[in-house]
């Protein structure tokens, strides 16, 4: 019997995202990265350290975690989520404060690729295991919370 080695590739990395995972992913035709436009799946980044802290408070609610993405060299962590947020136009102050960025429908969002592993661009804090994905009202109240209790979240 022949020893078949499997290989992770951009392809079939993204095929797994959108049989598994339910995400809408491409590959960027020109930069070949795995992209997801944001439109049926919806994300929030903010810094990492406040991420962390989201995270935390999440598990510690006992709320299932979504995938989150580590963006290395920007030091940023993206929450993919439900696209269930308002659009209201007061609460853009309120994350521009804090840095915290509502991903708009139609832009990209890079998503790990075989090739990150190499070069440290991005990594999953918690990887799509299947299409869920939490509410971003839910992400919302975590970030508040942690925003308004202080750095110990």
């Amino acid at each position: 019997m022949n020893n078949l080695m499997f290989t992770d590739t951009p392809a079939s990395r993204c095929a797994y995202y959108r049989r598994t995972c339910g995400l809408p992913a491409g590959i960027h035709p020109e930069a070949g990265r795995i992209i997801l436009r944001a439109g049926l799946v919806g994300a929030i980044t903010m810094p990492a350290p406040l991420g962390q802290r989201v995270r935390d408070d999440l598990l510690h609610n006992r709320i299932t975690l979504g995938p989150i993405i580590s963006h290395l060299r920007s030091r940023r962590w993206t929450f993919l989520c439900r696209p269930d947020l308002p659009n209201d136009m007061s609460l853009f102050p309120e994350l521009l404060r804090l840095n915290v960025t509502l991903v708009p429908p139609g832009a990209e969002i890079a998503l790990p690729a075989p090739i990150d592993t190499r070069t440290g661009h991005r990594h999953w804090i918690v990887a799509p295991r299947d299409t869920f994905r939490p509410s971003g009202l839910i992400l919302l109240t975590a970030l508040r919370s942690c925003t308004t209790r202080g750095p110990r979240c």
